[in-house]
């Protein structure tokens, strides 16, 4: 069976401030999304860290690195899932009440391609 990877992008902006309390049951609401989602199939995800990283690009033969991702991008990829599904259908079904898009944001869905 195919994996999809699920790439959540969120404006960073738009990021509402939340207390302990809420942060703890937006956590809660995304592990019981993924023991849902896994019942049955393998299903990983990961949170990214907020405005960190690096971004590399190959020019003229050499690599230029550099801080990112950029402050001032509009959307940024906040984690990801990986899950099995049949088709990009049952992918997008699977992903149809992930609290991410409860929250604001936007899912991804890209096949991976098997070595």
């Amino acid at each position: 069976m195919p994996n999809y990877i699920l790439l959540l992008h969120h404006e960073e902006r738009a990021r509402p401030e939340m207390s302990p309390d809420e942060i703890q049951a937006m956590i809660q609401k995304y592990v019981a999304w993924r023991n849902k989602v896994g019942n049955g199939r393998a299903v990983s995800g990961h949170k990214l860290r907020n405005s960190e990283g690096r971004v590399m690009r190959g020019s003229g033969g050499g690599v230029a690195v550099k801080d990112g991702p950029y402050a001032e991008a509009r959307e940024v990829i906040g984690g990801l899932f990986i899950v099995e599904a049949g088709t990009y259908e049952e992918a997008v079904e699977l992903s149809r009440d992930c609290p991410h898009l409860e929250y604001g944001g936007a899912i991804e869905i890209r096949e991976i391609q098997p070595t």
